[in-house]
């Protein structure tokens, strides 16, 4: 039983690896190209551009301060979040553990970018038009993804189960 327990968390480390280098390296690419022009300011298609911005608040540049307490109080709530999500990890299966680990990853390049630069670079830009959503990363997008299917597997599946008990 342990050897399990201890491959599954084996495999959990290295998904959470896998998503952590993903990030690194786009945002790597990107902090070149930065180093390079001066500026990133890419245009992919009439949808998408590569447009680097810092963020030093949390999740779509919310709660955004040069304040050093406040920024420090964020990146210890995030730690914090980042811990209990590893430990519910542990003890989960199926679904929502890769919903898990998708948010542990991204949590984890975020932060990482946190303590090394001081604020995270986001450099997505997706847009219609001229309507811009916010500016995000590859971490964002795995953080996002992994939340909303949380949702849907708290609405959908666990409230099946819960309609059959009663």
């Amino acid at each position: 039983m342990f050897k399990m327990n201890y491959k599954n968390n084996l495999s959990n480390l290295i998904i959470i690896l896998f998503i952590f280098l993903i990030d690194r390296v786009s945002k790597i690419y990107i902090l070149k190209i930065a180093e390079l022009e001066n500026i990133v300011d890419i245009y992919i298609t009439s949808y998408l551009n590569f447009y680097l911005i810092w963020n030093n608040g949390i999740a779509f540049g919310l709660l955004s301060s040069n304040e050093n307490l406040i920024y420090n109080i964020i990146t210890l709530a995030i730690i914090i979040i980042i811990i209990v999500v590893l430990i519910m990890l542990v003890n989960t299966k199926g679904f929502r553990k890769y919903c898990l680990i998708s948010v542990a990853g991204g949590a984890i390049g975020n932060l990482f970018d946190r303590i090394y630069y001081s604020a995270v670079p986001d450099f997505i830009d997706f847009h219609i038009n001229d309507i811009h959503w916010f500016i995000f990363n590859v971490a964002d997008i795995f953080i996002t993804i992994g939340i909303i299917c949380l949702i849907f597997e708290e609405i959908f599946v666990n409230n099946k189960k819960n309609e059959k008990i009663t």
